[in-house]
């Protein structure tokens, strides 16, 4: 008795009691069923600002319960999170956390959402999933990141169930794929994008590495153009870790004059993983003012500083744009 994973590109086949490349699915013994190795169990909790995730235009300025497991379906080389996609689940997932448990810690929390956003949720999706579906019965909504690397079917369930999604775009060659992310392919992921934006509020995250993807980010900023101009869109400055904690991190100087030509296309496009940068703002296409300020402290994200928004529009000159707000 075997099955093929229905939630990763990979289609790892699976046996009763084996498990597939990410470690966390099996072969149910009883019914033959593809099921987790470990239900509802996680790695980390915290509560963060959401733009720190970063999610820039959903609900700016909230709290977000943050979530992180274990495992993922892609073996990158610069892996930040690797202690805990490389590590042993067994010991990783010390917290056992049922839907209602983590609704009832955000609620008592102060958040306004949830996200899983440490490692790869495509290895957890059917947990993610009924904790989505039940938080949203109690008005919160519940986000994810993803490298994208899911099946079509696992990602239209992804756009219908998840409020808000972060895809990691590394690369739009195969041969990059192949060498530093360990999976074949890049299509999977694009196609991904094109379904999950026509279902829910997606932004877009690019890990800049040096002398590697650094020369795509045109090409890139072209694809996303074509999938929907108003895509927020951003590039990290990454400083590589893992098989790769030797390389240099990018220089900003040519990545500052980047985001700059490429806002004329992509007026939502972002420059951060540096303290100080200058590119983390949101400013309005039609009067040029600053609508959402934001200060870099160094990480992925940034921390809110000030809203000049009026419901999802300019304050200034009344132009919509695409922000979520909370009701």
């Amino acid at each position: 008795m075997a099955a093929f994973c229905p939630y990763c590109e990979r289609r790892c086949v699976l046996t009763p009691g084996g498990r597939g490349f990410c470690e966390m699915y099996t072969l149910s013994r009883k019914d033959g069923q593809v099921v987790e190795v470990f239900p509802h169990r996680y790695s980390s909790i915290q509560v963060n600002p959401i733009e720190r995730l970063p999610f820039f235009h959903f609900y700016p300025g909230s709290r977000v319960l943050v979530l992180g497991g274990a495992g993922c379906n892609m073996d990158c080389d610069y892996c930040i999170n690797s202690y805990v996609v490389r590590g042993d689940p067994e010991e990783v997932l010390q917290f056992s956390l049922p839907p209602r448990r983590i609704i009832s810690l955000a609620q008592e929390l102060g958040c306004q959402s949830i996200a899983f956003a440490i490692n790869e949720p495509t290895v957890a999706l059917p947990s993610l999933l009924e904790l989505a579906e039940v938080a949203a019965s109690q008005g919160l909504p519940v986000g994810i990141m993803t490298n994208g690397y899911a099946t079509a079917e696992a990602t239209a369930r992804m756009g219908r169930t998840f409020a808000f999604i972060s895809v990691s775009l590394k690369s739009l060659k195969d041969e990059f794929c192949q060498e530093f992310l360990g999976v074949e392919s890049v299509r999977a992921v694009l196609r991904n994008l094109e379904i999950l934006v026509s279902l829910t509020h997606v932004e877009v995250v690019t890990p800049v590495v040096q002398g590697l993807n650094d020369r795509e980010l045109k090409d890139m900023a072209e694809f996303i153009f074509r999938l929907n101009p108003e895509i927020p869109w951003h590039i990290f400055r990454l400083q590589p870790e893992h098989r790769m904690a030797r390389q240099r991190p990018p220089e900003i100087p040519p990545l500052a004059e980047l985001v700059q030509e490429v806002r004329t296309r992509l007026p939502y496009t972002y420059l951060g993983n540096f303290p100080g940068s200058q590119w983390v703002s949101t400013l309005c296409p039609r009067c040029g003012k600053e609508v959402v300020s934001r200060l870099s402290l160094g990480g992925c994200g940034a921390q809110l500083v000030s809203l000049h928004l009026k419901g999802d529009s300019c304050a200034y000159c009344g132009f919509p744009l695409p922000f979520k707000i909370q009701e």
